[in-house]
């Protein structure tokens, strides 16, 4: 048995896979303790079954980031450089804001230490790194409680001697060690000190709750997602946290792609919506990727996967703000005390207005294992509603208009804002919320294909056991592109490909199970930020050609520079096949209930279906809601809806509908 755990703000989702059947399971999360929902979750889901293999998406080190609660950190820099955080890159993030408050850096004013050393840019010592200063080092850092300590040199991804023995030294010495060279190779002072304070601050955290999760795990192997796609041991993920940052998204980006293809859909637009946030990718025939990411204030420069988040989800609580306004998000009622109709909660949510606008089934949530209380969420809105002047309808319809609103703006970053239309995708939506957000944010954007999964609320789970072990290296070089030949770019890669065929070897991956991709950043001589290419003989080509798509413009005459070599290795993993049925023509499957529901201002009787009653093939038009065991997928007046031969939903716009779209848009564009 092999099981993929997700673990959310609100839900943990866990996927079993037993040979060729697959399992799925919710459970409440513990955000006092990750771990237990976990267990909890296992337990109920193979109950005396022998499980090998638990990979799990952690939310631990991104948390201990976003709330501040992760290891007492010291920073060690060369001297004259040890407020390089501090100052940062001295960009604004609110520019009219004269009182915007100044970034905090993770580490305590006084524990940072300046270190007589110094390399040149090119590796070469100008100043001698002395025994007596480490010494005098480890003597300063005695006594003051530090669990973990960032060690940041200049110049250290070009000549890492003086890290190396700095770390040793500091190792040596009981502490915990992050050493720059390690953790991220490449020039650009901030992103690489604050990665790695990043990494130091929250390695520590994860190692005791890893640690304490494999030994309630008993002999069950564990493996950790990572931002990049990929999956890692335990024992690396103890060492390398910051590589875990966006572990749970990244599985859904993964599961979305292997769902789509299989559907036959190359270009898609991933949405996820769960109960804390919403993470949108765009998946273009393969995953797109960045390096470029921030967790919380501080860049985090590792290759991940490209995901937009907002605070968006199910649990996003309404309120009011300074002018009065209708607002929603990014606060959440997470997993406790939840939602108004969980019980606890007293604010009301996406999830709450969903129910009063009928989306929901009160006895059918999670399958009918939970029950929604109706009452008591009215009871909240007839409260709220008059501060507003409006009904209780209305109030449920703005908070969901206003929540599709801010995921709307984050499809279009992931689209519009990288050069893509999103007219050219499939929204693929995923997550316990997607499926009801899905056609009216597709209706927006004038997409005209929305697929909800067989095991949409599950995903992201599932995605951890379809994702492979990878392994990303890099490496700043600093050269010409003109000046430099493709045969010393592969002289250049070979030590990185070397490192990386053996860490596969150690891991149980050769031969054709072992792949090892190389590329480029490259940019053009005088900018600051660069795009990565494949490593062909006619990289600068492609650069030239991406450059045009991403900013509009390109110049092939102007010289180009490499910055970095990049190294992906992935060892291919087994992966389970969806089950497929034939599709073919069936009788009308009756509904199990017909009831009103609430679009665009008007209440309209609705048909509600299971989604394990409709077989391959099955077709009806909306309005209609499928309510499956983890999930519910909203089907509105102007979509069709037809069920593929992996129990997928795939919900189409009428003709009608994008032309009255269209007019819409012609006729605001007249006025």
């Amino acid at each position: 048995m092999r099981i993929g755990v997700d673990t959310g703000g609100t839900f943990t989702d866990l996927v079993l896979l037993d040979g060729a059947s697959v399992v799925v399971h919710k459970v409440r999360s513990t955000p006092d303790d990750p771990s237990r929902a976990i267990i909890t979750g296992i337990q109920e889901l193979a109950p005396g079954g022998s499980v090998r293999d638990v990979v799990h998406g952690s939310t631990v080190a991104t948390n201990a980031v976003l709330e501040r609660r992760g290891a007492r950190v010291a920073l060690v820099a060369t001297a004259g450089f040890e407020d390089v955080l501090r100052i940062g890159r001295q960009t604004r993030r609110e520019l009219y804001n004269f009182m915007v408050e100044d970034r905090r850096p993770l580490v305590e004013d006084g524990l940072t230490f300046g270190l007589c050393e110094r390399l040149a840019y090119d590796g070469a010592v100008v100043e001698p790194l002395e025994d007596a200063a480490i010494d005098r080092l480890v003597e300063a850092l005695a006594g003051l409680g530090v669990d973990a300590v960032a060690v940041c040199l200049l110049h250290s991804y070009v000549n890492p001697a003086h890290e190396q023995r700095v770390a040793s030294r500091l190792s040596e010495a009981g502490f915990v060690v992050s050493a720059s060279h390690a953790v991220l190779p490449e020039y650009r002072e901030f992103e690489r000190w604050s990665t790695t304070v990043v990494n130091a601050y929250v390695t520590p955290l994860m190692a005791r709750y890893l640690s304490a999760l494999e030994a309630e795990l008993g002999g069950a192997r564990l493996s950790i997602m990572q931002s990049n796609g990929g999956s890692i041991s335990a024992a690396r993920a103890k060492a390398a946290s910051v590589q875990t940052i966006l572990s749970g998204p990244a599985a859904g980006a993964v599961g979305a792609r292997t769902v789509a293809e299989a559907a036959g859909f190359t270009r898609i637009i991933g949405f996820d919506m769960g109960g804390t946030s919403t993470d949108v990718t765009l998946i273009n025939g393969e995953l797109g990727m960045t390096t470029e990411s921030t967790v919380g204030d501080f860049p985090v420069r590792l290759p991940m996967i490209d995901i937009h988040t907002v605070g968006a989800g199910g649990g996003s609580i309404a309120y009011l703000d300074s002018g009065g306004a209708l607002r929603v998000g990014p606060r959440s009622a997470g997993a406790d005390p939840g939602p108004v109709c969980y019980g606890k909660g007293e604010e009301l949510t996406v999830t709450d207005a969903n129910l009063l606008l009928g989306r929901l089934e009160p006895e059918f949530f999670l399958g009918g294992r939970m029950a929604l209380d109706v009452e008591r969420t009215r009871h909240a809105a007839d409260r709220f509603a008059p501060q507003l002047g409006l009904t209780v309808l209305q109030l449920a319809e703005g908070i969901v208009r206003v929540a599709n609103a801010n995921m709307e703006r984050a499809i279009r970053v992931v689209s519009v804002q990288r050069g893509f239309d999103p007219r050219d995708f499939a929204l693929l939506a995923f997550g316990g919320a997607g499926g009801m957000h899905a056609c009216a944010i597709a209706e927006t954007l004038d997409i005209s294909t929305v697929i909800a999964p067989r095991h949409a609320g599950v995903l992201s789970a599932l995605g951890m056991l379809l994702a492979d072990v990878t392994k990303d290296y890099s490496l700043t070089i600093l050269r010409l592109a003109h000046e430099t030949p493709v045969e010393d770019l592969k002289a250049r890669f070979d030590p990185l490909a070397a490192q990386a065929t053996g860490d596969l070897a150690a891991e149980g991956f050769t031969g054709p199970r072992a792949v090892v991709e190389r590329s480029l950043d490259v940019r053009y001589v005088g900018q600051a930020y660069e795009i990565t290419v494949p490593f062909t003989a006619d990289f600068r080509e492609e650069f030239d050609r991406r450059h045009a798509r991403l900013y509009g413009y390109s110049n092939p005459k102007r010289p180009a520079e490499v910055v970095n070599l990049r190294v992906r290795a992935t060892g291919l993993t087994d992966k389970p096949s969806l089950p497929r049925d034939d599709e073919r023509s069936s009788a009308r499957v009756p509904p199990v209930r017909v009831r009103p529901a609430c679009f665009d201002g008007a209440e309209v009787a609705t048909a509600v279906y299971h989604h394990g009653d409709l077989p391959a093939g099955t077709t009806l038009a909306g309005p209609a809601v499928v309510i499956g065991k983890e999930a519910t997928t909203v089907i509105p007046p102007a979509f069709r809806l037809r069920v593929d031969g992996f129990g997928n939903l795939i919900a189409t716009r009428g003709v009608a509908a994008k032309a009255a779209r269209r007019a819409g848009q012609t006729a605001d564009v007249a006025v």
